[in-house]
């Protein structure tokens, strides 16, 4: 018809490369054309439902032994390769790249330059986009959005409705859930779990038994100490006050320890030393105060 615009197709099915993967019948894919640095013209990609998963526009590819169907759909310059897996309504755009044994699905949305490797998953309505980095066997769920250059890797968990973004990284087996936000150059790891309405951010560190439900549950100070740098205290599962200081980690009790013996030097404490007595002990104080209400 006249103004029709036909649209040329860069794949096709491969009828007799067809497999059955559960109850789907899945077809091998071969390229039609060059996609560059991706794939020649006659070479076999990954496995798709049918065209409806894998867009003729742009340099989207599904490589290797990939696979996408049901309502998934991969558009854009997205790339899915090695074994990773694409399903339900999940839909892969911009210039994501999704490896090795990971898997999206439910609702799930990538997007921007947003990596998805190894074992991660990505499902319900959770969104990865920009730059962040979804690795290990991290899972991303229910409506958690990753963002920035953020990293989540690990045996991490982020869920419900928690946010990470800037160069934020939740790592170990940190589990991070609620409403809350982690964001600029925070860690949240180990056995850390971070809920309700929390925000941990700025060079906050958040690790082994911490148990962080608002932010009274913790707090950072910044500026003194030989190296200028941010410590963190928090709230551990059993109500105990952790430190986080340089390569110190500990409770406030180990912390004065260590204080005494780094800066005791005949029974006086150097001016650096009073520095951080005087921060433990208003530490204290604060976390006394918090833990009435807790």
């Amino acid at each position: 018809c006249k103004g029709e615009i036909i649209m040329s197709k860069k794949y096709e099915l491969v009828e007799s490369s067809k497999i059955i993967f559960g109850n789907v019948i899945l077809y091998r894919i071969k390229a039609l054309v060059d996609i560059p640095n991706i794939v020649k013209a006659g070479e076999l990609g990954g496995y798709i439902e049918s065209e409806k998963n894998l867009s003729h526009e742009g340099n989207c590819w599904v490589g290797d032994d990939a696979k996408v169907y049901g309502n998934a759909q991969i558009s854009g310059n997205a790339y899915i390769c090695r074994n990773a897996k694409v399903y339900g309504d999940a839909k892969v755009y911009d210039d994501a790249y999704i490896c090795g044994n990971a898997k999206v699905y439910g609702d799930a949305q990538i997007s921007g330059n947003a990596y998805i490797c190894r074992n991660a998953k990505v499902y319900g309505d959770a969104k990865v986009y920009d730059d962040a980095y979804i690795c290990g066997n991290a899972k991303v769920y229910g409506d958690a959005q990753i963002s920035g250059n953020a990293k989540v890797s690990g045996n991490a968990k982020v869920c419900g409705n928690a946010k990470v973004c800037g160069d934020a990284k939740v790592y170990g087996d940190a589990q991070v859930s609620g409403n809350t936000k982690v964001c600029g150059d925070a860690k949240v790891y180990d056995d850390a779990k971070v809920y309700d309405d929390a925000y941990i951010s700025g060079n906050a560190k958040v690790g082994k038994d911490a148990l962080i439900l608002n932010n009274d549950d913790y707090t950072t100070i910044s500026g003194f100490g030989r190296e200028n740098r941010t410590t963190t205290f928090y709230l551990s599962k059993n109500n105990i006050i952790m430190v986080e200081c340089g390569c110190f980690h500990g409770n406030l009790e180990e912390f004065r320890l260590a204080i005494r013996r780094t800066h005791d030097k005949n029974g006086i404490l150097s001016p650096l030393g009073d520095e951080y007595m005087d921060i433990a002990n208003l530490m204290e104080k604060r976390f006394k105060r918090v833990l009435l209400n807790r």
